[in-house]
């Protein structure tokens, strides 16, 4: 498999890197989980130097803390760490959005209308709330995507990746936010679809963003970590 991976471009720690980043954003690594380097060397086939350097740059996206006596650490996010995070992705995705807006294709709107579309079902159904956030992030990156501002699109993209967990959380604990929130998409894929200024389109993903920020820190809840 190294090998494999080796002979397409991508170095080990960049193939221990994408293993270990997956397991933090799906929850196979919780918040508070230590991550033993040479335990992970071991089950991915390499030295633990690619480990050591995986979890650098993963401790440099805020994913993962060193502390002391203890080591490499998942990092969590609590409340308030929650409401700067969101505060943050509002702006940079309702901006992200508005630019990306004359570049979106119709096959674009069309992806996310039929995620939102399954978001919809899923709480007629069975709701599942792991599930949900992932269809979400689709929705809002297909939204993103071609913003024309790469260096923007980037800190966008580390942001969704800090908050992923914790949104699970929130859509777990409130499902009936999660159907006004399916309603908030509808409303903005029209506003593009009908062409409407870029300005309305940033000032509707940014409230919408900011909604769900206030309907998580206005009840008190913390995560199960």
């Amino acid at each position: 498999m190294a090998g494999k991976a080796e002979a397409k471009g991508i170095s080990k720690s960049e193939r221990v890197y994408r293993s270990l980043h997956e397991g933090i954003l799906s929850g196979q690594y919780s918040p508070g989980y230590r991550l033993v380097l040479d335990r992970i060397a071991r089950e991915l086939g390499v030295s633990p130097v690619p480990v050591r350097e995986a979890v650098r740059l993963l401790e440099a996206e805020g994913l993962v803390e060193f502390q002391r006596n203890v080591g490499a650490i998942v990092t969590g996010v609590d409340t308030k760490d929650y409401a700067v995070t969101m505060e943050t992705m509002a702006v940079l995705e309702g901006y992200a959005t508005a630019l990306a807006m004359p570049h979106t294709t119709k096959d674009d709107l069309a992806e996310a209308a039929e995620l939102n579309a399954k978001m919809r079902d899923m709480l007629r159904d069975s709701f599942d709330p792991r599930q949900f956030t992932t269809l979400n992030n689709r929705f809002h990156r297909l939204l993103t995507h071609r913003c024309p501002n790469y260096r923007l699109f980037d800190l966008l993209e580390r942001e969704w990746d800090r908050i992923t967990i914790i949104r699970r959380s929130a859509f777990a604990f409130d499902p009936k936010y999660s159907e006004r929130s399916v309603n908030e998409h509808a409303q903005i894929l029209k506003a593009i679809q009908e062409g409407a200024p870029s300005l309305d389109i940033e000032v509707l993903v940014r409230d919408h963003k900011l909604r769900t920020m206030r309907q998580y820190i206005s009840v008190e809840h913390r995560p199960a970590y």
